[in-house]
């Protein structure tokens, strides 16, 4: 029997089923307190245990975190260019996860992190890469720096500024 999902999981889930089957961005309804919020989203599609598309916001973009939920679903499902579209035959098969941002904060140095309880934001400039916590392989603060500095396309010499951020994960 499957489990009854969060209404923010939800709300991602039928986003991308909606936007997939019809090309329609779904109108949130019924808002939870946490949807009623401001805040930076990210959205992560799975299949089969893998990363199927992943996108976000550092900070919120939309009047609320529900209207946040819709954009990156329907992003992270068809926009992330590691990956093609999410196609009707796979919408079964995926699993989602939806972080919700706390603000990000500026750190002194990297032994205010911690790749279990904070994600990370590097920046140099106008480049920014982020990356969120807790994820499976990602052990050091290091790791977590190295990555959001490719993914910005920061090099490894280059100055930059750290933040961290808190998230509240929903599966």
């Amino acid at each position: 029997m499957a489990k009854e999902l969060h209404p923010i999981v939800k709300l991602a889930r039928k986003t991308v089923e909606s936007y997939i089957r019809q090309g329609k961005a779904l109108q949130p309804e019924e808002l939870t307190p946490e949807m009623k919020e401001r805040a930076g989203v990210f959205v992560s599609i799975h299949k089969h245990g893998e990363l199927r598309g992943c996108i976000g916001t550092f900070e919120p973009t939309k009047s609320n975190v529900a209207e946040e939920i819709v954009a990156n679903a329907i992003s992270s499902s068809t926009g992330d260019p590691r990956f093609p579209p999410v196609t009707v035959a796979e919408l079964d098969d995926l699993e989602y996860n939806v972080d919700i941002l706390s603000p990000p904060e500026p750190v002194e140095d990297t032994s205010q992190l911690d790749p279990g309880e904070y994600g990370v934001i590097v920046e140099s400039g106008f480049r920014r890469g982020l990356l969120l916590p807790d994820l499976e392989g990602v052990d050091s603060v290091e790791e977590q720096i190295s990555i959001c500095r490719l993914k910005a396309g920061i090099s490894a010499v280059e100055p930059i500024k750290l933040y961290r951020f808190r998230v509240r994960r929903f599966k």
